[in-house]
């Protein structure tokens, strides 16, 4: 019996998946189950309907992370953070991806998650700084970042 899985079944299928399986082990339990439904047009049509929707909303997602990616990586897009420092252009304390995050939302009015800046050490230095920001699996972007003296 052919069935499509609605959830992901170890060792059988993912969800999605069209697969030939035993007629009792889809009747009495997969479909009993909620986890498979039977494999007729109405439910495969329905599937790839399903399918094109959720393409279409990835290629949006995707586009909508590229024009974040041209905003950000402009030469006028440079966050502005002010820290105390010592002499030798060191921080007193350092700058994480939380107060980078807060500076951007202030200055640009951006949203981003403090999670998606690829940031592997707090920042501990006066000047320029270029931190990676991954806004979609395919997508990341550079931001600016100039640490001024208070």
């Amino acid at each position: 019996m052919k069935v499509i899985f609605l959830q992901d079944v170890k060792g059988k299928g993912k969800k999605g998946d069209i697969k030939e399986v035993p007629t009792g082990y889809a009747q009495n339990y997969l479909i009993k189950n909620g986890l498979a439904q039977e494999a007729n047009k109405g439910s495969i049509s329905a599937l790839s309907g399903q399918k094109k929707a959720q393409e279409k909303q990835a290629a949006e997602v995707l586009a909508e992370a590229e024009k974040m990616k041209e905003f950000l990586e402009k030469e006028e897009t440079v966050i502005e953070i002010k820290a105390k420092a010592g002499e030798d252009g060191r921080l007193f304390g350092s700058i994480p991806s939380k107060q980078i995050n807060e500076a951007l939302s202030k200055q640009y009015k951006v949203k981003l998650d403090k999670r998606k800046m690829e940031l592997s050490q707090p920042i501990r230095t006066l000047g320029f700084t270029k931190v990676p920001v991954k806004l979609h699996h395919d997508v990341t972007a550079v931001l600016k970042v100039h640490v001024v003296e208070e």
